[in-house]
């Protein structure tokens, strides 16, 4: 595979730090921890066999939004360990063949960071156009607030505008009050981002994971948002205003040059909005913009073949030709897809189901870790919620605390994760699904998703070819083809818990297939003629001979 490129045709592997490993028993995961398991990722006979590794953040941060909250983009968190601990860790993963895309945060920084201090401590400071000050809109009343300087929500609920009585003005915020927004505008802010962005590039990262990157620009003239139906402040508006500005693409086309400077260095950006069509926008032609964007649109679709192959099209129809796509099911924001899509005694079988759908269609894959077990969330009662908007919103929303839960390395105590107190509870079931268990188990969730990955890896089909669905309007289950010059691989995953037989054009006709991989071992797939028979959610990959 000399043409293999890895963010394209490899799997990207999601580590939330602070909940994958722990090696000083503190209850909170660290890259030490973090390096000590690399084996499982890669490297390894039993290895999963992902390709890269996405950091979720791992600066210096006073954890106000668990290090989204960055106190200092050039080093790491004591919780975490230390820049030694890094360039080891990135040394190692190498060895393994592993790539290391760290998460920047560059919309927003912490209130701690000293960027901010110097920022606020007067209005002729040098970096206080680094972020975004106004005047409120109360003539005559200048030391005390007044009318805020538009109408903009918060992410994490209220105003998004907080007053500093020391300078007399109000800064912006698009998520918490302790994390001011920056201004892109600043000249010097920008040039101080792309020395940072060196920075990681010269220790060895592959690659950056851009957080709310639609909204480094808010509109110039800060005009007010137009109204919008919705339960919280924030989704009573339309975000035309405070995101997603034109000036972003300049930043962009800088950033892809900077990237195009090291080998082999990647890009792939969050993208709020109208997904899938802002998202195609912001990976351009293939050679200008991002490499990839993430569009959403999978995560907030039921689990009804015809709602993911519809999401799927559109994505599909909304890239240019030269785009590669993205998909993921799950990641530290949004509720495990185990769990959205459905528990009970069959979980695991639609788990991998799942896992077919993710790893076979056109574009790279994201797995966030623990979807490998079939882990689903895990509720956390009101008393132990940490997370900001969860304490804000309970019970109508309860956080994101429960998809962010320690991995079950083991059945022994604490799951193997630390030999302290865990930061969050751990998984109910963490006696059967962990690690060790499902390792051990070749009918395991772990286990099909290692075996869907060394095929996806061995096929050029899978990798890189076209996706053509077989089906005009899927009812109980999906099938399409990828197909490449060298094979043709098909792909049939039924969605429910009866066998079901598929009737498809005439795409399978005079053709033999060759069955390389099934959910259900016991009852294979089977094709006569141009129909498929499934077993109860099988999940099957087949190859034209």
């Amino acid at each position: 595979m000399s043409d293999f490129l890895w963010w394209r045709d490899g799997v990207i592997y999601q580590v939330y730090p602070r909940s994958f490993a722990d090696s000083n028993g503190d209850g909170i995961g660290d890259l030490p921890g973090l390096l000590a398991h690399l084996d499982y990722l890669n490297g390894a006979p039993d290895s999963l066999g992902v390709d890269a590794i996405w950091l979720s953040p791992v600066y210096p941060s006073p954890m106000h939004d668990f290090g989204y909250d960055v106190a200092d983009y050039e080093s790491i968190d004591p919780s975490f360990g230390t820049l030694e601990d890094f360039d080891r860790l990135v040394a190692e993963a190498h060895r393994r063949g592993i790539r290391i895309v760290m998460d920047l945060v560059m919309n927003h920084t912490s209130d701690l960071h000293p960027w901010f201090v110097e920022s606020r401590s007067s209005r002729t400071n040098p970096k206080r156009d680094w972020y975004l000050w106004r005047d409120g809109g109360r003539a005559g009343h200048h030391c005390r607030p007044g009318r805020m300087p538009n109408n903009w929500q918060a992410v994490f609920g209220g105003k998004a505008w907080e007053w500093d009585p020391a300078t007399e003005q109000y800064y912006y915020h698009m998520f918490l009050k302790q994390q001011p927004d920056l201004n892109w505008r600043s000249p010097q802010l920008r040039a101080r981002m792309f020395e940072m962005m060196k920075f990681w590039l010269d220790r060895g990262v592959d690659g950056f994971r851009l957080d709310v990157v639609s909204g480094y620009f808010k509109d110039a003239a800060f005009r007010d948002n137009p109204p919008a139906l919705g339960l919280r402040g924030f989704d009573r508006q339309k975000h035309i205003h405070d995101s997603d500005q034109p000036e972003l693409m300049g930043v962009l086309d800088d950033l892809r040059h900077l990237l195009d400077s090291y080998p082999e260095r990647m890009a792939v950006g969050e993208v709020g909005g109208d997904a899938p069509r802002l998202a195609a926008r912001y990976c351009g032609n293939g050679a200008d913009l991002l490499h990839l964007a993430f569009n959403f649109d999978f995560t907030g679709q039921p689990w009804l073949p015809r709602r993911l192959q519809e999401s799927a099209l559109r994505w599909e129809a909304a890239l240019h030709s030269n785009a590669w796509p993205c998909y993921t099911l799950s990641n530290h924001d949004l509720s495990r897809h185990a769990t959205r899509f459905g528990g009970g005694p069959s979980s695991d079988r639609r788990a991998k189901a799942a896992a077919a759908l993710l790893l076979t269609l056109r574009g790279t894959p994201f797995l966030y870790y623990g979807e490998e077990l079939g882990l689903g969330d895990t509720p956390i009662p009101r008393s132990e919620i940490q997370d900001p908007p969860g304490l804000k919103y309970w019970p109508i929303y309860r956080g994101r605390d429960p998809e962010r839960t320690p991995m079950p390395w083991n059945a022994g105590p604490q799951a193997g994760f630390t030999t302290g107190c865990p930061w969050l509870r751990l998984n109910r079931d963490y006696a059967r699904r962990n690690v060790a268990a499902q390792q051990a188990d070749p009918a395991s969730v772990f286990n099909f998703y290692r075996e869907l990955l060394n095929l996806r890896r061995a096929s050029p089909a899978l990798r890189r070819g076209r996706y053509h669905p077989l089906l005009h309007q899927p009812v109980t289950a999906m099938a399409y083809l990828r197909e490449s010059a060298e094979q043709t691989m098909l792909v049939a995953i039924n969605f429910f818990g009866w066998p079901v037989q598929v009737t498809v054009d005439e795409s399978l006709l005079g053709r033999r297939w060759r069955l390389r991989l099934t959910s259900t071992p016991d009852e294979g797939a089977r094709v006569q003629g141009n129909s498929l028979r499934l077993a109860p959610f099988e999940a099957c990959v087949l190859e034209a001979e």
